[in-house]
């Protein structure tokens, strides 16, 4: 399989969109989540929340297999050394083809060429088999919150790159 991993330009928005809907529905599937009891999930996001990243100056990565989009990734710069990672997804039917591995290697990559020392990451704490990937590729879980707005808890993770 021809993989590879680009900055997503202005036009492919809406299918990085695509992409991150299909690739969080599992999850909100998994947890029970719907629009009405959870309206701000990643799976439910609009067009205009990645268009507001963008302008925020957040670089945004798509993985293409193929020449088809499969894969997508963000980060921000949250302060001089450490970065924040969102958005990581993978459609389902390319998972567990190390191609969100490739895409957290890009991440760490891309972070240690800006001078970012520290990526971290958000994730709903109750998800055991994505927290321990993130830890398997070298994350240390620092904590949770619970949010009254959220039928969840929010989980932390960072690692150094």
């Amino acid at each position: 399989m021809n993989v590879s991993i680009s900055e997503v330009n202005a036009s492919e928005l809406q299918t990085c969109l695509e992409v991150i809907h299909q690739s969080f529905r599992t999850v909100a599937d998994e947890f029970s989540l719907t629009e009405e009891n959870c309206p701000r999930h990643t799976s439910f996001i609009p067009l205009t929340f990645l268009e507001a990243q963008r302008n925020w100056g957040w670089r945004m990565y798509a993985l293409y297999a193929e020449k088809k989009m499969v894969g997508y990734m963000s980060l921000s710069k949250e302060s001089d050394d450490i970065y924040e990672l969102h958005n990581l997804a993978v459609l389902p039917e390319y998972r567990h083809n190390g191609l969100g591995k490739m895409l957290l290697d890009h991440a760490k990559e891309t972070v240690k060429a800006l001078g970012g020392k520290v990526i971290k990451i958000g994730i709903i704490e109750e998800s055991t088999v994505l927290k321990n990937w993130y830890i398997t590729n070298g994350f240390i879980h620092t904590g949770t919150k619970k949010f009254n707005h959220l039928p969840f808890t929010s989980g932390y993770l960072e690692r150094r790159v």
